[in-house]
């Protein structure tokens, strides 16, 4: 299971109007167990896009990064996981810059 360090969240602006709904970029910091296999020496962090349209509120697309190099994993979460980080989005979002 992941653990949410830290985080930033960041409303995208479309300035030409042509994608629906709003979107939101989220850049977590997180820890996992060293047993898990996503586990990387130096931490990790998740780049995620959050969009709500209209009632849908969905994670469109998340890279998993190792923060030692920037480098993407090619990992894809577990649903529990991306329903977790679905949670926190739809709490966090009114934080959006």
């Amino acid at each position: 299971m992941i653990t949410i360090t830290e985080y930033s969240v960041e409303k995208l602006k479309d300035p030409f109007g042509i994608l629906t709904g709003e979107r939101f970029e989220y850049v977590l910091d997180i820890e996992v167990p060293e047993d898990d296999e996503l586990y990387t020496e130096g931490g990790l962090s998740i780049r995620l896009i959050y969009v709500v349209d209209g009632e849908e509120q969905t994670i469109k697309q998340y890279n998993i990064i190792a923060k030692a190099n920037e480098e993407v994993l090619d990992f894809d979460l577990e649903e529990e996981e991306l329903h977790m980080l679905l949670t926190f989005c739809k709490a966090h979002m009114e934080e959006a810059e």
